[in-house]
């Protein structure tokens, strides 16, 4: 249990009067609660932006953008990045400015509303990433198939079905992964939000 509950607890046995201060206390700890979650949100997201520059110390990109030509996918993977990172660059932004707007004057409304424009930025970045990953995905294959023309026939069919059947679990496994890393952090603001529609009624 942890200090939130604990008021809430002792909030509801307490007299009237005093249920006054004890209402302010935890809504001081849910808003304190709140920005330190939307704190992460943010971390995590300029963090995961810049992973995939770290990768410049591990992998052979010459050997990869070969790889990426030879499927003819070089056009796209080079033209697909240059609207993306700009696409979450954007996200990232909100995700600062959504931390910096929880105040310490806001109104319970106004606080809870924050959290829900939260949840949505969170939700729609989410969604925005599996979505090129879908598209990344169909492009490769589509390039395979292209690239190789002796898949024909049952040959075909069989790489199709093989190569759809594997970019779902890749795609499961990054879903799986965001709900570790943002899907956490998620339901706590969750958790502060119904708290905070309590102090409402």
């Amino acid at each position: 249990m942890d200090g939130l509950d604990k008021y809430k607890k002792a909030w509801d046995k307490q007299p009237e009067e005093v249920n006054k201060v004890s209402k302010e206390d935890i809504y001081k700890m849910s808003r304190s609660k709140s920005s330190s979650i939307v704190k992460w949100i943010f971390i995590i997201g300029i963090l995961e932006f810049f992973l995939p520059f770290s990768a410049f110390f591990f992998w052979d990109f010459d050997q990869l953008y070969k790889s990426y030509k030879e499927f003819g996918m070089e056009n796209f993977v080079m033209y697909s990045q240059i609207i993306m990172y700009p696409i979450l660059l954007i996200f990232i932004f909100f995700f600062y400015k959504n931390y910096k707007n929880i105040k310490t004057t806001d109104s319970t409304s106004e606080l809870m509303s924050k959290i829900l424009k939260t949840r949505k930025t969170v939700k729609y970045y989410i969604l925005t990433n599996l979505g090129y990953a879908c598209v990344l995905f169909l492009v490769a294959i589509i390039s395979t198939v292209q690239s190789h023309p002796e898949f024909e026939g049952t040959k075909l069919v069989f790489f199709i079905i093989i190569s759809i059947i594997v970019c779902t679990l890749l795609i499961g496994i990054i879903w799986l992964i965001y709900q570790l890393l943002y899907g956490i952090l998620l339901k706590k603001l969750n958790k502060n939000y119904r708290n905070l529609k309590q102090l409402e009624k």
